[in-house]
C-alpha cells in the first residue's frame, strides 16, 4: 500500500446512541430503514473514530469526512461539538458536514454555531430534494446564500429525476459549490433506470460549480461487484471529468454490502485507466481541495 495514491474518504458516519442530547431514530433496534429495510447489522451502540480506523487502517486512507448522522436531533450543533471533540482525540474526522435546516429563520445563526468548530466545510439538508421535488426550492437561497458567504459547500442528497431542478439551483448560485452524494443515489441498476439516471447526470454536470460523490455504491446494488458498479462510476467520471469527482464509502452504512478494503480496492481499480495524476486526483486531490483537508 506504500505505493499507492493515499486515499481520503468523503462520507463517513459515527454516531453515539448513548449521547444525552443525540438522536439517531434509524439507528434504534428493530426500526427498518426507509429505503434500505433490515440495518440491524451496523446498528452498534457506538461507533466512533477507534472503531472506524479498526476497519480503514490497512486500506491506505488518509482523512475521513463525517456526513450528519444525528438526524432528528433538536439542535443540529450539538453533533458537530460532539465530532469536534473526537476528532481532538483521535484525529478523526478532519472535516465535517453538518446538518442546517436552510429554509429555517434561524439558519444564519445555526450556522454560525456550526462555525465555532475550525473543522465545519459543508451542510447536508434532506429537505433540499423534497423542495426540488415541489418545485419550492427558492425558499432555500437565503440559506445558500448563507452557505457561499461563508464558504460552505452543499452535499446534495438528489435522485435523477430531480437532477434538473438541482443543476437549476445551481447555476442561480454559482459561486456555491455543490456536492452530489452517493452517484445520485440510484435505486435501481437496470438498463431503463440507467438510461435515466445519466440524463440527471448530464444535467448536473453541465454545470461547473457541481461535483460528484463517488459513494454508497451498495445501497442499490448490495450484491455488488467491480463489474457492476463500474458503468456508474465510469459514466461520472466521464461527464464530470476527473477534476470534479471525489471517492466516499458511507461507513459503516455499507457495511452491509462489502468490507472497508473491498471497496477501497474497487475504487482503485475503477480508476486504473486513468493517468496518474488523474487517479491523484480522484482519490486525493479533490477531496483536499472541496473540504479543505
Amino acid at each position: 500500500m506504500t505505493d499507492a495514491v493515499p486515499f481520503i474518504d468523503t462520507h463517513v458516519h459515527f454516531w453515539d446512541l448513548a449521547h444525552p442530547e443525540l438522536t439517531y431514530g434509524w439507528l434504534q433496534p428493530g426500526v427498518a430503514h426507509p429505503i434500505l429495510g433490515d440495518i440491524e447489522g451496523i446498528k452498534s451502540p457506538r461507533f466512533d473514530a477507534t472503531h472506524l480506523w479498526a476497519e480503514a487502517r490497512f486500506a491506505g486512507v488518509e482523512a475521513f469526512v463525517h456526513v450528519q448522522a444525528a438526524v432528528g436531533t433538536p439542535d443540529p450543533v450539538v453533533e458537530t461539538r460532539w465530532l469536534t471533540e473526537m476528532a481532538a482525540r483521535y484525529g478523526h474526522p478532519a472535516a465535517i458536514v453538518a446538518h442546517a435546516d436552510l429554509a429555517g429563520a434561524d439558519v444564519e445563526q445555526v450556522l454560525d454555531r456550526h462555525g465555532e468548530s475550525a473543522l465545519l466545510r459543508g451542510v447536508r439538508d434532506f429537505a433540499v430534494e423534497p423542495a426540488l421535488a415541489a418545485d419550492a426550492d427558492q425558499r432555500l437561497d437565503p440559506g445558500l446564500r448563507a452557505l457561499t458567504r461563508r464558504g460552505l459547500l452543499l452535499d446534495l442528497d438528489c435522485e435523477w429525476p430531480h437532477m434538473p431542478a438541482a443543476a437549476q439551483l445551481a447555476r442561480r448560485h454559482p459561486d456555491l459549490v455543490v456536492v452530489l452524494e452517493h452517484l445520485g443515489y440510484p435505486r435501481r441498476r437496470d438498463p431503463e433506470y440507467f438510461r435515466g439516471w445519466r440524463r440527471g447526470i448530464d444535467a448536473l454536470a453541465a454545470v461547473p460549480n457541481v461535483h460528484c460523490k463517488i459513494s454508497g455504491v451498495g445501497m442499490g446494488d448490495p450484491r455488488w461487484s467491480s463489474e457492476s458498479i463500474a458503468p456508474w462510476i465510469g459514466y461520472c467520471i466521464e461527464v464530470f471529468g476527473p477534476q470534479r469527482c471525489v471517492f466516499g464509502t458511507n461507513w459503516p452504512v455499507d457495511r452491509l454490502f462489502s468490507s472497508y478494503d473491498a471497496i477501497v480496492t474497487a475504487y482503485r481499480d475503477a480508476v486504473a485507466g486513468l493517468s496518474d495524476a488523474e487517479q491523484r486526483q480522484v482519490l486525493h486531490d479533490n477531496a483536499v481541495a472541496l473540504y479543505r483537508l
